[in-house]
């Protein structure tokens, strides 16, 4: 007797084992399909979100249509949360996003709640062959996609045969039966499970699986979904709970949202109850139809209301006024790290805001120089530290993004940015050398350039300039002629360098005494201009190398035959 009951007690302690397993592999299976479809998509799905913001019906559109291909409204949160905190976009019109958004999972719970039992196998085995057969192309991400669909779908098999035996037991149709009936328990578990799975639409899922074995009553299920809907949005804004104020505005009135309609729905819990019995035959659509009409309501109730809401959000949460001349770190969202796509936009636009701050210190050697101006050396020379805060944020940042949810194309532009980055960088230091040289050798010694001398210099200052500019140009648009533009100018300076060098040389045999006073720091100055036009230069280098349009070696044949006849 004591045997049989050990035996029982295994037997089912491995059938719970499974339906967590299964439980794991639908969670694992929505992440896979969201991470896929962002790597597939995600330029177009930012490209589409932001142009549907003309009006709030088009961009409720825009998030059903987004969100039923990710299958997450939090990662569609995600991304319009940060449109909103770069002010592309105001929340009123991000709210409405969101609404659809909701209803976009809602309608994808739907589909995946058909028996689709002889999808499963055929979605796994294309996708891997997809996958195994060029990982890193268009077609090995839409493999992975696959992949997570087919999981999904196998999970929910599993949930199935996993629970049948528990519904036998009676230690577990005994727990069932003492169950409270309290919808507000009900709802909070749903919440809490819907923030640990990172999935609204698994747990929606695995309710209406639980609920067809007969482990959930229906009325039950129906509080659960409430709760998971609630999750969904509490989950949004404690991953945004460490960002700025602009960015949590969104995820705040979607939570907003969210209770206002489940305080609705609540009170109509019976009713609805009994009109999904009446026109719903099996127990699982009632539960996914359901979820799909408690977000329909919401967004038929809410839509007229996201001007409004949008006001009481941007007074809640006001942005705190930025400090005159402040550099630092203006656009590392942490939120956008969920979204490798969005993170990667953020580091750019941040590498482009430290060339910024390397173009005020370029642009202000000149001033020191003519005016022997102390004061205005120091501040640039403090500006290199700034530049070197905002390398070290912008590498950390980039160390936090998964490569492995990048596409090609966004993993040369990781690459890009790390290279944007050093060489900002590094003219910093250069310039920072320049001016100590300029204060040690020129300003505190009382010395002047010759006229001709200040000339050559302002030349190289402003070509130095033009190139920065376009150096910055072919970093954000990443244009090969441009590129090779910038290169070419590589090539000019140093025959404009090598020019002035004799230039200055020649002055000094004419014993000009200006020349002779300033000869070692105009020499070691346009020397630093030089190397400042070669880290601008390195710019082209990615550029021109992804389109094969780089030489494997820059020296030409008929100038290696001539150097094997001398030697």
């Amino acid at each position: 007797m004591r045997y049989k009951r050990h035996c029982h007690r295994t037997v089912t302690v491995v059938h719970l084992l499974n339906l967590l397993a299964a439980i794991a592999l639908l969670v694992w299976g929505t992440h896979i399909v969201r991470t896929g479809m962002l790597r597939v998509f995600g330029e177009n799905l930012r490209r589409v979100l932001a142009e549907s913001f003309s009006n709030r019906f088009t961009a409720l559109l825009a998030g059903l249509g987004v969100t039923s291909l990710v299958q997450s409204s939090t990662a569609t949160c995600l991304i319009v949360a940060s449109f909103v905190g770069s002010g592309i976009v105001g929340t009123a019109a991000a709210l409405a996003v969101m609404l659809g958004a909701d209803v976009g999972t809602a309608t994808m719970a739907v589909l995946l709640s058909f028996d689709l039992s002889w999808l499963s196998p055929l979605l796994i085995f294309v996708g891997v062959v997809l996958f195994i057969s060029n990982e890193k192309s268009q077609q090995g991400r839409i493999g992975r996609v696959l992949i997570g669909l087919g999981l999904i779908v196998l999970a929910l098999q599993l949930i199935v045969a996993a629970t049948q035996p528990l519904v036998q037991s009676p230690a577990v149709r005994a727990l069932l039966a003492a169950l409270p009936s309290e919808v507000l328990l009900d709802i909070f578990v749903g919440a809490v499970l819907a923030v640990l799975s990172y999935s609204s639409l698994a747990i929606v899922l695995l309710t209406a699986t639980l609920a067809a074995q007969g482990m959930l009553p229906t009325n039950v299920a129906l509080g659960l979904v409430i709760g998971a809907n609630i999750g969904s949005g509490i989950l949004a804004t404690l991953v945004t709970s460490t960002a700025k104020p602009e960015v949590r505005r969104l995820p705040l009135g979607n939570l907003i949202f969210k209770l206002a309609g489940a305080l609705v729905a609540v009170p109509l819990l019976p009713q609805a109850h009994v009109l999904l019995q009446q026109h719903v035959d099996s127990v699982p659509q009632q539960v996914v139809a359901f979820h799909l009409m408690f977000n329909l309501g919401i967004a038929v109730l809410f839509i007229g209301l996201t001007g409004p809401v949008a006001g009481w959000v941007d007074r809640w949460l006001v942005a705190p006024a930025a400090a005159p001349g402040s550099n630092r770190p203006r656009h590392l969202d942490p939120v956008a790290l969920a979204t490798p796509t969005l993170a990667i936009s953020c580091a750019a636009r941040e590498a482009l805001h430290q060339a910024d701050v390397v173009e005020t210190m370029l642009r202000g050697v000149l001033p020191v120089i003519r005016d022997n101006d102390l004061v205005l050396a120091a501040q640039l020379r403090k500006l290199d530290d700034t530049v070197d805060e905002l390398y070290s944020a912008i590498k950390f940042y980039l160390t936090q993004i998964s490569r492995e949810s990048l596409s090609e194309r966004e993993g040369r532009r990781w690459t890009d940015i790390v290279s944007f980055t050093i060489n900002m960088e590094q003219i910093g230091d250069c310039i920072e050398r320049v001016l100590q040289d300029i204060e040690d050798k020129k300003i505190r010694k009382n010395r002047s350039f010759s006229e001709a001398g200040v000339a050559e210099i302002v030349h190289l200052h402003e070509r130095l300039l033009a190139n920065l500019r376009l150096g910055m140009s072919v970093f954000l648009d990443g244009h090969v002629r441009d590129a090779q533009k910038l290169l070419e100018e590589k090539a000019r300076f140093r025959d404009l360098e090598h020019e002035y060098a004799a230039n200055h040389i020649a002055r000094l045999q004419d014993n000009t005494a200006a020349s002779i006073e300033t000869s070692s720091l105009h020499l070691d100055l346009i020397g630093e201009l030089k190397r400042i036009n070669s880290h601008i230069c390195s710019i082209a280098y990615p550029i021109l190398e992804s389109a094969g349009a780089l030489a494997a070696t820059r020296l030409r044949h008929s100038q290696l035959a001539q150097l094997d006849e001398r030697s």
